[in-house]
């Protein structure tokens, strides 16, 4: 009897220890073999062109500058001091593109923008300005660049973005990284696509996400991180309380047994 106790009691032990790691291969980023062998660096070349389409719903700021005008500055959708201050003003100073996929201008009435990028859509838009105010120039940003992240990260939630372009380690570490129980090889991004949304599985432990198609993000775009299988029974840290309660506990039942006896 006392040696199946001790015998049950270490492979208790053994168990507590081995769920409470999480292997150290599964926490890292950029991983390449070739690189780390060969002790050297590596390109990883990646076309940073900034590609998205408007689309119905997007909200675009546009100002226009009147070099001619004295009084220097005319906008069609308010004064841009604040404008990126709360979600109320992007609502109130922006112009959304409607269902048609249009903007509305005074004056000048609605202009198809939809499918376009943000430097074809100014562009187009410069055109039409033009006829009615000569020396103008147009400013025109797209307001409701958001970023979802969902799963295992720190802070997962919905992030504005106040630049044209990010990356997927940039969007990480505005939530805080991933977790420790994080898969990083099957990472989920749900992207909108004129037909609906796409599914685009990434794996952030190996290097050549550097060069993924995927590796800059799009407006609207949600990240989940999926979670180790191990987060089921496993623990972050080693589980030294719990490993004291069950050294306390077959303590105890030894000295049962040993009495008993």
């Amino acid at each position: 009897m006392k040696r199946l106790l001790k015998v049950g009691l270490v492979a208790a032990l053994f168990a507590v220890a081995f769920a409470s790691c999480v292997p150290q291969k599964k926490m890292l980023y950029l991983k390449d073999a070739e690189m780390i062998a060969e002790n050297l660096s590596k390109e990883y070349v990646n076309d940073r062109s900034i590609n998205y389409k408007l689309q119905s719903g997007d909200n675009l700021y546009i100002h226009v500058i009147n070099t001619i005008d004295e009084r220097g500055a005319a906008s069609i959708n308010g004064d841009i001091r604040g404008y990126l201050s709360s979600d109320a003003n992007i609502y109130l100073q922006t112009t959304t593109i409607d269902e048609d996929g249009c903007v509305e201008l005074p004056l000048i009435g609605k202009i198809m923008v939809k499918n376009l990028t943000v430097d074809e859509a100014k562009n187009k838009l410069q055109k039409a300005v033009d006829t009615y105010m000569n020396g103008s120039t147009l400013v025109v940003k797209l307001a409701n660049f958001n970023l979802t992240l969902l799963g295992e990260v720190s802070r997962p939630g919905m992030y504005k973005i106040y630049q044209q372009q990010i990356n997927l380690f940039e969007a990480f570490s505005l939530a805080g990284n991933m977790t420790n129980f994080a898969n990083k090889k099957e990472v989920k991004i749900i992207r909108q696509t004129k037909n609906g949304s796409e599914i685009i599985l990434v794996d952030m432990g190996q290097a050549d996400i550097l060069s993924s198609p995927y590796y800059y993000l799009k407006p609207n775009d949600i990240i989940y991180v999926e979670p180790l299988k191990i987060k089921q029974w496993g623990f972050t840290t080693f589980p030294y309380s719990t490993v004291f309660s069950i050294v306390t506990l077959g303590v105890t039942l030894y000295n049962i047994l040993k009495k008993s006896n």
